[in-house]
């Protein structure tokens, strides 16, 4: 077979077959298949499309393409489940969900990446703690996660790492919003950690990869149809992204925000609460940890209202590497420049381009344009209003934590813009739409 042969019969509307899907997959990993070739294929497959057949072929053999964690040798006393999000702006769950479902009795080996797009990623979020090992030794994740209950890792060299190489093309080759690369993506991972069940988090609106309810629907479909084919029982909970998720924007700002909802969850951004305890709900049902999925709100409620997931947070922290006790002294120290951005006119917030909020981060250095691209952890958004709320001409819209006032400028000019005012208050939206299963909403 031939590389070029291959990109040339997706290019035109081919199905390929298994064995060339596994031939593509093989020189990914090994690096037969050139950097300009994988882009070439990525942008076939963003254009072309893939049929189911092809997906699931394309997902197991990234699976394979490294090793498959076995959790049969550590004698587990409940589930392995995970979850994950297809990204946001402000999108911080999974540092909240893990310690919460490990506090409730399951075991979370979270595999997670870094920010792609215009969003943020779990792994430069936590990369803000002083410490923080986001590659322990396959031996040491296994430890944490039985003695902690959960670990959040980065992919190593070994898991998928055809998917390794594969995600960092998409981000600089405008391939990221492809319902048959998210999936094979996000799933090669996840199966790869040897998974009893998974929940997915699918965000739709403006500051998601699916903008509208047709693409996220059949992005849920996909990943609940290829995961459960798999042998692990998938939920997908299409949620809304038309706003920022919680009230802060950055790596370490968001891990602040965090920290103060697993300490203080009463006084934390409703939204950011409601969806963590919603997705852990369906990860413990799943698991089998609970007989409903309002026992399993119920008990994750409990578990982060009583500080037990903060507890498991730090411990986890502790484990792989954090200096400190984080959650006693603050892990976000102020930046040079600490400056409101000013609304420019009096109204409610009826409409935000959360995409544009996002890509702003990412051109002061707070995300990255190219993989090989230094972010700086320190810069980020807080106290970012959300739809609906009234504000007055020269209140501010949200404060920003910069080093220089021509970042405070640039992000002045983008908030302005992307956050609507007008008279009347927007009717509120619906934080999570449906879910998903193998067999539809």
């Amino acid at each position: 077979m031939l590389v070029q042969e291959i990109i040339a019969k997706k290019r035109n509307g081919g199905e390929l077959s298994t064995a060339e899907i596994t031939f593509m997959v093989k020189g990914i990993a090994d690096g037969s298949v050139g950097d300009n070739q994988l882009g070439a294929f990525a942008m076939a497959v963003f254009l072309r499309g893939m049929a189911m057949q092809e997906r699931v072929a394309l997902t197991q053999q990234m699976m394979h393409s490294g090793r498959v964690l076995s959790w049969q040798d550590m004698d587990l006393d409940g589930p392995v489940l995970d979850k994950h999000s297809t990204g946001g702006v402000g999108d911080k769950i999974s540092l909240i969900l893990a310690p919460v479902v490990a506090a409730c009795g399951g075991y979370v080996p979270m595999i997670s990446g870094r920010g792609l797009g215009h969003t943020g990623g779990t792994l430069d979020k936590l990369e803000s703690l002083n410490g923080f090992d986001p590659y322990p030794q396959e031996a040491d994740f296994k430890r944490i996660v039985k003695q902690v209950g959960c670990a959040i890792i980065g992919q190593t060299d070994d898991l998928a790492p055809a998917d390794r190489r594969f995600y960092a093309t998409r981000d600089v080759t405008a391939t990221v919003e492809s319902i048959d690369l998210i999936t094979a993506s996000i799933l090669s991972k996840k199966l790869a950690a040897g998974l009893d069940g998974l929940v997915m988090d699918v965000k739709t609106g403006s500051g998601a990869f699916a903008k509208d309810d047709a693409m996220a629907n059949e992005l849920a479909l996909s990943i609940a149809q290829v995961a459960s084919g798999a042998g692990v029982p998938t939920h997908c909970l299409i949620t809304d992204m038309n706003q920022v998720l919680g009230h802060s924007v950055g790596n370490t700002v968001e891990v602040q925000e965090c920290i103060d909802c697993m300490l203080n969850p009463a006084e934390a951004d409703s939204r950011l609460v409601d969806l963590t305890l919603q997705l852990a709900a369906h990860m413990l049902h799943i698991g089998g940890l609970v007989d409903s999925y309002e026992q399993g709100y119920t008990k994750a409620e409990q578990a982060l209202n009583s500080g037990a997931a903060a507890d498991v947070f730090a411990k986890m922290c502790q484990a792989q590497g954090t200096k400190g006790d984080i959650l006693t002294k603050s892990v976000f120290a102020d930046m040079p420049i600490n400056a409101p951005i000013l609304a420019k006119q009096s109204g409610y917030i009826s409409q935000i381009d959360t995409r544009a909020i996002g890509m702003a981060m990412v051109s002061v250095g707070a995300g990255r344009r190219l993989t090989t691209d230094q972010i700086d952890h320190g810069l980020g958004l807080t106290k970012v209003v959300g739809l609906g709320t009234y504000i007055k001409a020269g209140e501010p819209l949200a404060m920003a934590h910069m080093r220089e006032q021509a970042q405070i400028d640039l992000l002045t000019e983008a908030l302005q813009e992307a956050m609507v005012v007008s008279e009347e208050q927007p009717a509120a939206l619906p934080l999570v739409y449906k879910t998903v299963t193998s067999h539809g909403a």
